[in-house]
């Protein structure tokens, strides 16, 4: 009883929370009924005809299965490898700068391209990537002599392009995460490694990443648990839902919208919803138990 009186304000500070939590992301799972039924609005959810796995279907039976499944597995695992690879080093670079008013200035820079608009972005990708008017057919190609390319009838140039654009616009957050991290390494340990003639590069490789270790391998693995989910806005919005282009586009998320705006099939998109998120928590576990096989202090549970 005491301790209920010593704790009561913190435990009314987590009503708002844990009532956002249960609204947000718990009653919207009473939904997943929907990923088996034929939903019919006249007859209400409930009353909708079971159909059991068929809606499913739609995703493992069709042509495109392959294509998508591929595109949306590998442009994840090389978002997730370079975000990580980039957001590091420059979160390293960045905690040098001994100026506040210029750390301050670049992590402003970083973070700047998390917080535009995929909307926005796709139109500054238009005006540099334009057949009549972009930047790169009429300034830069000119310059080295090359042919205008029609870049959004080209497949082959945008995993490139998409990759870079994710990176550019993604890796700002994670940096911002790492930064925290290795601004709360303590500093003795650097004092320690310069007293005893370790270099800025043998300090980083025995100090900085070993420390900021259990934190990279919890964002890594909460975008393990996310390699099935796509940025829409990223393959829809920025290929301008060009047809040349879906080959190379096309991932889960794009695929069942169009196929929603085409059918109007519900169902189907609970369906893949669901789907996407048990790959996910099964990736997620094996990915942790994988974590504490070598070291169950950086695993998240």
């Amino acid at each position: 009883m005491r301790l209920l009186k010593t704790y009561a304000p913190l435990y009314l500070l987590t009503i708002p929370g844990l009532l956002y939590l249960l609204i947000n992301n718990y009653l919207p799972m009473l939904g997943l009924v929907i990923a088996f039924k034929d939903v019919n609005f006249s007859k209400g959810i409930l009353g909708s005809d079971w159909i059991g796995f068929k809606n499913f279907e739609y995703l493992f039976k069709t042509s495109d299965a392959y294509v998508i499944t591929r595109n949306t597995i590998l442009y994840n695992s090389a978002f997730i490898v370079l975000n990580l690879i980039v957001a590091v080093g420059v979160a390293i670079l960045l905690n040098e700068i001994r100026s506040k008013l210029m750390a301050r200035f670049y992590q402003s820079v970083v973070l700047l391209p998390y917080l535009i608009s995929m909307v926005i972005v796709s139109y500054l990708g238009y005006a540099v990537l334009s057949m009549d008017t972009g930047f790169l057919n009429k300034t830069v190609l000119p310059l080295f002599g090359m042919d205008e390319i029609a870049w959004y009838n080209e497949p082959k140039y945008w995993p490139y392009i998409l990759t870079f654009i994710h990176t550019w616009k993604g890796a700002g957050f994670l940096c911002v995460v790492y930064l925290a991290a290795i601004i709360g390494i303590d500093q003795e340990y650097y004092e320690a490694a310069t007293l005893d003639g370790a270099s800025k590069r043998q300090q980083i490789r025995s100090i900085t990443l070993p420390l900021i270790a259990p934190v990279i391998t919890m964002m890594t693995l909460l975008a393990i648990g996310r390699i099935f989910y796509s940025d829409f806005g990223l393959f829809y919005q920025v290929p301008m839902d060009s047809g040349s282009l879906f080959n190379a586009t096309n991932v889960i998320d794009t695929y069942v919208y169009r196929g929603l705006m085409q059918l109007g099939d519900i169902g189907m998109s609970s369906a893949a919803g669901m789907y996407q998120s048990l790959v996910g928590f099964v990736l997620v576990l094996l990915s942790n138990y994988v974590v504490r096989k070598f070291n169950r202090e950086n695993a998240l549970f």
